[in-house]
């Protein structure tokens, strides 16, 4: 087998910060290096392999459809593709009811801003500090980190940035040009920060007065990650918009756009080639009866809590704070965190940053109690020392 590393670093564009290893097969919670090294996986794709590595039902549901119809554009209609809608509408929040399936999260928000815009007949945006959206212009406009966005301005106009969790800064931006505003439940990138439920009721209602579309993020939270089904149902949330993508269909790249009767777009407006293909309906629908018939979001609340329960038993002076929802953690340390997470991959633990300091982790929701252990384990080893 060829050098991966030594070929990915002549050809590939410099985007990524690389880790070092080359990963060749995953199962469940684990993956392996290309000499043989385990790992147990907590960050999952950034949270896209929620259902496990590997899953045997999401494998079997791709062989299937693949020896079927792999792609079919939206101009023709689709048994497997009209089943996703179904069931996304159902399992979804009220009073959403129509779907656009695209490829990613940052293609969901890219469609989301669109919309917005299209069916209000405003052109402004109010969006959150430490947010993170994606990467592609629209998407990106509504980003806040300046590490993302310097580089690529001038960007979307009309777009404004206030604190989190504070609701008399959405009310001062305001305007009767506002067509939405974007937020996500749980901060993810931003360092796993959530809004409280006063928060969400009032953004609710000024939306609901003043015609304002809500656009909730659930890329990285949604199909179970933070304990529910969707991180809306923890604060009774019902959006106009919600953008999904991550965790939909098993590690195969997908994503959706969930919308109320509020929306209004007509033909051609917008677009999609490989958005819902046949292959990427049934993985879906595979990993979505795994999700559901698993129980995970149930799971990844117990888990969740036993983590937060066994690691804050020890004490740890490089320890600010941990923030928990579900299998959803951020470790805040009073110190940069990467040395950490360098040491903990030694450590055969595969984690995330959220910013410097948050250590973050997102593991499949399938990970077991015995691999929960080793994880506090090695996080003790590693912080203690």
């Amino acid at each position: 087998m060829k050098n991966a590393k030594d070929i990915e670093d002549k050809y590939g564009l410099n985007l990524f910060a690389k880790r070092g290893i080359s990963l060749v097969r995953g199962e469940a919670a684990r993956v392996w290096d290309d000499t043989g090294k385990e790992y147990i996986d907590c960050t999952a794709g950034h949270g896209v392999a929620s259902i496990g590595h590997a899953h045997p039902v999401v494998v079997d549901a791709m062989t299937k459809q693949g020896n079927l119809l792999i792609t079919c554009t939206g101009s023709f209609y689709n048994p497997v593709r009209a089943e996703l809608m179904e069931k996304l509408i159902k399992l979804s929040p009220s009073p959403l009811s129509k779907v656009f399936l695209c490829n990613s999260g940052t293609e969901s928000v890219e469609a989301a801003i669109k919309f917005a815009r299209i069916s209000s007949g405003r052109t402004e945006f109010i969006a959150a500090m430490r947010g993170f959206h994606g990467r592609t212009m629209g998407a990106l406009s509504a980003t806040h980190n300046p590490k993302y966005r310097t580089p690529f301005e001038p960007l979307i106009p009309g777009f404004n940035h206030v604190p989190y969790n504070n609701y008399e800064a959405i009310l001062k931006s305001v305007n009767e040009n506002t067509a939405a505003i974007i937020l996500e439940v749980i901060q993810g990138e931003g360092g796993v920060h959530s809004g409280t439920q006063d928060y969400f009721s009032q953004v609710q209602e000024l939306c609901k007065s003043q015609g304002i579309f809500l656009i909730i993020d659930e890329v990285q939270t949604g199909f179970g990650r933070t304990g529910k089904l969707f991180a809306c149902e923890h604060f009774d949330i019902h959006p106009d918009i919600l953008c999904i993508s991550k965790a939909i269909a098993g590690g195969f790249p997908m994503g959706a756009v969930l919308c109320s009767e509020k929306v209004k777009i007509s033909f051609g407006k917008h677009g999609t080639t490989f958005g819902g293909n046949p292959l990427a309906c049934a993985v879906s629908l595979a990993a979505l009866n795994v999700i559901l018939t698993e129980n995970l979001p149930q799971q990844a609340y117990e888990k969740g809590k036993y983590f937060l329960k066994e690691f804050s038993k020890h004490k740890l002076k490089v320890v600010r704070e941990v923030r928990q929802f579900g299998l959803m953690v951020g470790i805040e340390l009073k110190e940069k965190a990467q040395k950490y997470i360098d040491e903990l991959q030694q450590e055969g633990i595969l984690v995330l940053a959220a910013g410097q300091s948050v250590i973050r982790l997102l593991p499949p929701l399938v990970i077991s109690y015995e691999e929960i252990d080793v994880v506090i384990k090695k996080l003790i080893h590693v912080l203690r020392d």
